[in-house]
């Protein structure tokens, strides 16, 4: 399978200690396929190499549609628990974020603050600057799923929830939605030109978000249903762990689900990709209209 290589020209305004970040090639993902083939050697000892990096390893498997009645029955999930959240990307109408490997988006959260994230990916964490790496509200992560991986950096803040509300609704310009920090985040690696207020809002998509702890696998695990407003929908199971345990817990889960008669070898969908491809076609639509 082909890997993800990315590079940026330095720009001029990048701020001083973070220029290792956008101008280096990086090989740090390897996307995943429709049938979940396993990785190379050489892609096992880039794996390897980017979770000895990382902050935090997260284990994701999205659960064909076909398949998600059973999944909920099997792993004896309640949906009654669930969480609600709204989740709002932003870019351009052409993608030119996600393109760069610039990841914008807020979230509203039932019964808690929201939160907003600037995601640059795919990155090397020895790369990184030290003062990047030492910020409280930047974190290095490696999303591995069947026959794919890619690592990434966040810079995140809470948020008020009235204020995040008032975002999605477009009373706050999108600005206000991020702290000075994100924001110099956000200057170094965008596209020249792009400010965070002339992007567009692609959303809301609605997410229930479920939190369970099934019998004999005696770790926590994370369901989230992504509702798009044309009755589309993605199921992704998730488990986070350290990243000395990564390779324990993926073998662990694997195991777990397959007793449970889970597909592991189906067509892998992203969430944020799928998101953006979504609200982008509608926006274009609109506008054309």
């Amino acid at each position: 399978m082909a890997q993800s290589t990315q590079s940026r020209r330095q720009k001029a305004s990048t701020p001083p200690g973070q220029e290792a970040v956008g101008a280096q090639k990086r090989k740090a993902a390897v996307a995943p396929g429709q049938a979940a083939p396993n990785l190379t050697g050489e892609q096992l000892g880039e794996l390897l190499s980017l979770i000895k990096g990382a902050d935090s390893v997260e284990l994701k498997l999205s659960v064909p549609e076909a398949a998600r009645r059973s999944a909920l029955a099997a792993l004896d999930m309640d949906p009654l628990d669930a969480q609600i959240r709204q989740v709002v990307f932003f870019d351009t109408p052409s993608l030119m974020l996600n393109q760069h490997g610039l990841v914008v988006r807020a979230r509203r959260i039932q019964g808690r603050p929201g939160d907003s994230v600037v995601k640059l990916r795919p990155v090397v964490p020895e790369q990184l600057p030290a003062t990047l790496r030492r910020s409280p509200s930047f974190g290095v992560e490696v999303d591995a799923m069947p026959g794919g991986f890619v690592c990434s950096g966040s810079m995140k803040a809470e948020l008020d929830p009235a204020r995040v509300k008032d975002g999605f609704a477009g009373l706050l310009p999108p600005r206000k939605l991020f702290t000075k920090e994100q924001r110099s985040f956000f200057t170094a690696h965008a596209p020249d030109g792009i400010e965070l207020d002339s992007l567009a809002r692609l959303g809301p998509v609605t997410v229930l978000k479920l939190k369970f702890k099934p019998i004999e696998y005696g770790r926590r695990l994370v369901a989230e249903l992504w509702n798009y407003p044309d009755g589309t929908t993605i199921l992704e199971l998730s488990t986070k762990c350290a990243p000395a345990d990564a390779f324990t817990v993926a073998a662990e889960s694997r195991a777990f689900l397959a007793t449970r008669g889970i597909e592991l070898l189906g067509e892998q969908q992203t969430k944020t990709r799928s998101a953006l491809e979504f609200f982008a076609k509608e926006l274009a639509l609109t506008e054309g209209g």
